[in-house]
């Protein structure tokens, strides 16, 4: 399965009122694992860059103004995240809203929805009620975020791959950015592919008292007869 995380930075909020895509950061996960590939631009956006956009990101028209515009750069961009790839996003829909509406003034086709993935979304179904930015995210994964001074849509892109494998499962064993996937992993041995965590010696001995698991029976009953730990054995 074919992953791009990706992330964008913005001279504002609205494409309708003429702010544009600044930077774009991409990197390609296939079965949850980084390839090391990655898509990283920073684009001209042919407009002033606002004084709070730049006390975001750090990017000023000085160092933008040599850089390429978006149609430019376009092809090069759906190449890389192909056309059946999920997009795993943070607040997918104000980057998709700028990628479509770049896109559309380039005169490419727009970005299906369905192929999207908002870890945001998912976050929030995962740990309703807490804070669901990427900061507050990596602090709870325990994800060194220390570089991200500033928004950048390459660091965050990784941070967010971390996040997202966070949220899907937890990480594979010894994951790091720079792992290898795909073609280049076929001639690793069949002992790495097949890792599993050692067994331990002994059973570790429950921690949960007898008032816990009576009072966890007595909130299955509660629910009746459809609870799903009754389902499953797992109730009184």
């Amino acid at each position: 399965m074919r992953e791009i995380v990706l992330d964008t930075e913005t001279t504002g909020f609205e494409p309708s009122e003429g702010h544009r895509i600044v930077e774009i950061g991409a990197i390609e996960l296939i079965n949850h694992m980084p390839t090391g590939r990655s898509f990283h631009e920073y684009i001209n956006p042919d407009r002033a860059m606002p004084k709070d956009a730049f006390e975001v990101h750090g990017l000023g028209d000085d160092f933008l103004r040599d850089k390429p515009r978006f149609a430019a750069i376009a092809p090069r961009f759906l190449e890389f995240i192909g056309a059946d790839a999920r997009l795993v996003i943070h607040n997918a829909a104000f980057d998709i809203k700028f990628l479509n509406a770049e896109l559309g003034w380039a005169g490419h086709p727009a970005l299906e929805v369905e192929r999207v993935l908002d870890t945001l979304a998912l976050a929030r179904r995962k740990f309703p009620g807490a804070p669901a930015s990427l900061d507050a995210l990596c602090r709870r994964f325990a994800i060194d975020n220390s570089a991200r001074e500033r928004h950048g849509a390459l660091l965050d892109s990784e941070l967010l791959a971390e996040v997202y494998l966070e949220l899907v499962g937890g990480r594979q064993p010894d994951f790091a950015l720079g792992a290898v996937a795909g073609p280049a992993a076929e001639t690793e041995s069949a002992d790495t592919v097949a890792w599993t965590a050692p067994r331990r010696a002994a059973t570790l001995a429950p921690r949960l008292t007898g008032a816990e698991a009576a009072a966890h029976a007595a909130f299955v009953d509660s629910m009746g007869d459809r609870a799903i730990w009754k389902k499953f054995g797992g109730g009184s």
